[in-house]
């Protein structure tokens, strides 16, 4: 194993990954899979299927209703308690140092939660030599700010137990840096970030070899590792599963036989010239213009499909699709909360809907990585910042916003 070598559990995690974001890009990314979702037919050959593959468009449910479940959360811009300090206040106007308020870097967050069932938020500091007071920090610029890490990027972690709590002693984040070539050229580097409590290290890979060696590294004022996941369907410490993952199945399900179906429509629609008992010699010219002598007892005919499967076809795909909404709309439905006798809950925490879950743990994440960047200005003993408003009238904006659905859906979600 390497620096650059993923762990077992994000190895784990990650096996649908290449799906998902094969049915996220669309119909190109489906083409050039092939047949890694669009397996080839028993004695198809190489042209019939190229030709297939390139008429084949995907119906995008999950990309749709990914960005729907989303982004609705943030219809409303987020709402800061009356206690947090004004530099917090100011930075989240810029929250990535890349001109990114804290509302459009969150609802990207969000979106990997419900694609990918995770996330990630380094809450980092810039080097900044020379600077040791606030007064420093003020007149160079330099402060806190957030940087987030995709589904793919963390490739592994350590967790210790203690005070009863588990927390990162080490992390493993994948980077690529774009660095100048020549007088015109760029070339992209890739390094891997390696994250202590109060220090780092960055690992660069030999050029021609399969060794990675330090590159750069240094300490922190912090004595933690200021990095945040975020979860769309938490399972432990850094992993989560995509509440949607049912739906994505359904979509390349959907991918398979919409093929199949676009197949025997072009089938049908060319209807095949049969002649009974002309001899070989006949010649025919088909046309409207022409006439065709045939000997006695011969029959000449056009054979088409008669349109059954063709039927049966369509159906089958208007199930799915009704199918695939329901399993979307599934994610607005009320369940009963897990309470135990010590817990006191009102009546509307003990039935939630799991994308109402999902907003609340994601509040919480938030919160914490405005923890972190306090503490990096020496203020980690302030107010508790809680980040409120994700969840306002939340079920009447999202489920006004799906796309047309069916009666049943209606019904489950009343």
């Amino acid at each position: 194993m390497t620096v650059r070598t993923e762990s077992a559990a994000v190895s784990s995690m990650s096996e649908q990954w290449p799906m998902i974001r094969a049915i996220v890009a669309g119909t190109s990314a489906m083409r050039a899979a092939g047949e890694s979702f669009l397996p080839k037919w028993p004695n198809e050959d190489a042209e019939s299927y190229k030709s297939r593959l390139s008429v084949a468009t995907l119906y995008p449910a999950f990309a749709r209703t990914v960005s729907v479940m989303a982004s609705k959360p943030f219809s409303k811009n987020i709402v800061f308690s009356e206690d947090t300090p004004p530099n917090i206040l100011e930075w989240s106007e810029n929250i990535d140092l890349q001109g990114r308020n804290l509302h459009a870097f969150a609802s990207d967050v969000m979106n990997d939660c419900i694609a990918y069932g995770v996330s990630g938020v380094l809450v980092d500091f810039p080097k900044a030599d020379g600077v040791h007071t606030k007064a420093d920090e003020k007149a160079t610029g330099v402060r806190p700010y957030f940087t987030r890490y995709a589904p793919g990027t963390v490739l592994g972690w350590r967790v210790e137990k203690r005070s009863g709590a588990d927390e990162l002693t080490q992390l493993r984040l994948l980077e690529t840096v774009v660095e100048h070539d020549g007088e015109f050229g760029e070339k992209v580097v890739e390094q891997v970030r390696v994250l202590y409590q109060g220090a780092w290290h960055v690992f660069r890979k030999m050029e021609g070899k399969e060794d990675w060696f330090l590159f750069d590294e240094g300490t922190t004022t912090i004595n933690e590792i200021p990095f945040v996941f975020f979860y769309g369907l938490r399972k432990t410490i850094g992993i989560g599963e995509s509440p949607l993952l049912e739906l994505a199945y359904q979509n390349v399900e959907h991918w398979q036989s919409g093929s199949d179906q676009h197949t025997i429509l072009h089938v049908a629609r060319v209807p095949i010239l049969t002649i009974i008992g002309a001899d070989e010699d006949t010649q025919i010219t088909v046309g409207a213009s022409s006439a065709v002598k045939l000997p006695v007892g011969s029959d000449m005919k056009f054979v088409e499909h008669s349109g059954a499967a063709i039927a049966a076809g369509r159906e089958s795909i208007k199930d799915l699709e009704e199918r695939m909404r329901q399993t979307g709309a599934e994610l607005l439905v009320f369940k009963p909360g897990l309470t135990t006798a010590t817990q006191v809950t009102s009546e509307n925490e003990a039935n939630k809907c799991t994308l109402q879950r999902i907003s609340e743990v994601f509040e919480d994440s938030l919160d914490q990585c405005l923890k972190y960047m306090a503490a990096w200005v020496g203020e980690s003993e302030g107010p508790c910042f809680f980040v409120q408003g994700l969840w306002r009238s939340f079920f009447v904006r999202c489920f006004s916003a799906i796309a047309p659905a069916s009666e049943s859906i209606r019904q489950t979600v009343r």
